[in-house]
C-alpha cells in the first residue's frame, strides 16, 4: 500500500485512497496507523467501496503537532476530504477512532453520508493499568519481536491468545472462536497482520499517549446531534471497550441502530464465526444509507 502525506489548510495527514468508488473514511484505533486501517478496509468490496485511510496525529506519517483533541482531528479529517474534493464520505471507525468519528459527524453533519462505529469508545475512558506482560510484549521493540515470532511460528497460541486478551470467553467458545480463526484464510491473515500495527513504540507512541490523555477528557454531549444514519457494532464479551459504549451510543444517537454480536471480543467483526455476516450487514448499510 502506498501512502502519501497530503497538505490541508489544517496541516498535513498521511493518507491512501483506493479506487473512485463510494468514499470511505476509515479511522484505525489505538494504536495503528494508515497499515491498520487498510485491514479494517479489506472487507469493503472494491471498486464499489472506495476507502480513504489515514494516520491519525500523532502516528506513522502525521505528525502530532496541535492536533491533539478530539476537535481538532475531527476538523483536520474533514479538511483532507476538502482537499480530496470528496463533499460526502462513510465512516468506519474502530476502538480508538470512535471518538473522531462521533465528533465528525455531531460537528459537520453535512459531509457524513453514513457512520459505522465497531467496539467504539463513546464516552469517558480511563486507561487502565497494564500488566507486565502487555507491556512487554505492546511496548517494546523485544516484544514486538516476540509478537511476530509467535504470529508466525505458533499461530494457534498466538490467535488463542489475542481472543482471550480481548474478550471474556469462556475455555469452549475461546477454543471454539480459535479453531473458526485458524480455518479461515482472511480472518487468520487479519489477526497476523495486525501485529505489527499494535506497537505503542516509535512512529506510533506519540499518537497512542496523546490518545489516552483525550480520551480520560472526551465529552461525548453531543452524540444526540448526530444526524447520519448509524450502526453500532458491539461484542458482548468485549473486554477492551465495554459493550456499554456500544449501548450508550445506540441510546443518544437518534434512530442508531446496535448490532450486538454474541460471544463477539474487540475483534469480533473481523475475527468471529460471525464475522463474515456481520461484514455484509456493515457493507449493505454503507450501500443502501
Amino acid at each position: 500500500m502506498r501512502s502519501d502525506v497530503v497538505r490541508t489548510r489544517l496541516g498535513p495527514i498521511e493518507c491512501a485512497r483506493e479506487g473512485d468508488g463510494l468514499p470511505v473514511l476509515v479511522l484505525h484505533g489505538t494504536p495503528g496507523g494508515v497499515d491498520a486501517a487498510g485491514l479494517m478496509a479489506g472487507f469493503l468490496p472494491r471498486p464499489e467501496f472506495s476507502p480513504i485511510l489515514v494516520s491519525r496525529p500523532g502516528y506513522l506519517g502525521t505528525e502530532l503537532g496541535a492536533r491533539r483533541t478530539v476537535d481538532e482531528q475531527a476538523d483536520l479529517l474533514v479538511a483532507l476530504l476538502d482537499e480530496l474534493g470528496i463533499d460526502r464520505a462513510a465512516l468506519l471507525s474502530w476502538s480508538g477512532g470512535g471518538p473522531v468519528g462521533y465528533r465528525i459527524a455531531a460537528r459537520h453533519p453535512g459531509r457524513v453520508r453514513a457512520l459505522v462505529a465497531f467496539a467504539a469508545l463513546s464516552k469517558g475512558f480511563a486507561e487502565p493499568p497494564a500488566p507486565l506482560l502487555d507491556r512487554v510484549l505492546f511496548g517494546t521493540g523485544v516484544g514486538q519481536w516476540l509478537l511476530r515470532t509467535a504470529g508466525a511460528l505458533l499461530p494457534r497460541a498466538y490467535v488463542t491468545g489475542a481472543l482471550d486478551n480481548e474478550g471474556n470467553l469462556s475455555r469452549d467458545q475461546l477454543r471454539a472462536q480459535a479453531n473458526a480463526v485458524l480455518a479461515d484464510p482472511a480472518q487468520r491473515a487479519f489477526l497476523l497482520s495486525l501485529i505489527p500495527t499494535t506497537a505503542r513504540t516509535g512512529a506510533r507512541k506519540a499518537g497512542c499517549d496523546n490518545d489516552f490523555e483525550q480520551f480520560a477528557a472526551f465529552d461525548p454531549h453531543d452524540l444526540g446531534s448526530i444526524a447520519a444514519p448509524t450502526l453500532i457494532v458491539h461484542g458482548d464479551a468485549d473486554t477492551d471497550v465495554p459493550p456499554d459504549h456500544g449501548a450508550h451510543a445506540a441510546a443518544a444517537i437518534p434512530g442508531a441502530r446496535l448490532r450486538t454480536v454474541e460471544a463477539g471480543t474487540h475483534l469480533c467483526l473481523y475475527a468471529h464465526p460471525e464475522a463474515e455476516t456481520v461484514q455484509r450487514e456493515v457493507t449493505d448499510f454503507l450501500r443502501t444509507s
